[in-house]
């Protein structure tokens, strides 16, 4: 059973789940690497820039708009890792939209390590969450606010008998 309800740190790689195990993605279109920390309405995830060519311009860099990508898979591993320590299986999410996507670059070289948080600020019993997120790494810096849907059951969801 996780200690949801304290924090977890670890500078090591044994953090008590691999970032795969929490998302529901396949493995070509996981490109966070490690969590860090852990949290009851946190959470902090470390990558490094990607060059292989899902994302990457032949100049070997990454948009910086693939940052809203790094916080909501970031947000999908937190939403993950809780669903783990209450013995529920790993479900989609729907990204519902942003608010104020700030980068201080234009693109992320790659190899570049970077940092992200996705902070829990509003939970509605519609299953509609907003996080707070950050993104850093040598001179970026990102932020933005990321609405969600994080349903129980997205199959009930999107069938429409989970409204």
């Amino acid at each position: 059973m996780c200690p949801c309800s304290l924090v977890i740190r670890e500078k090591s790689a044994d953090f008590p789940y691999p970032v795969e195990a929490l998302l529901p993605h396949s493995k070509g279109m996981v490109l966070l690497d490690r969590v860090v920390e852990a949290g009851e309405d946190h959470i902090v995830v470390e990558l490094k820039v990607r060059d292989d060519g899902l994302f990457s311009s032949p100049d070997y860099t990454v948009p910086a708009w693939v940052g809203l990508e790094y916080m909501a898979q970031t947000i999908a591993a937190f939403s993950g890792y809780h669903r783990k320590c209450r013995g529920e299986a790993i479900d989609v999410g729907f990204l519902v939209g942003t608010r104020h996507y700030q980068c201080s670059v234009g693109c992320f070289p790659c190899g570049t390590s970077l940092r992200v948080r996705a902070e829990k600020i509003i939970e509605a019993a519609n299953d509609l969450s907003v996080f707070s997120c950050t993104l850093e790494g040598d001179g970026i810096n990102a932020t933005s606010q990321i609405n969600v849907l994080l349903p129980q059951d997205s199959k009930k969801f999107l069938t429409g008998k989970g409204l």
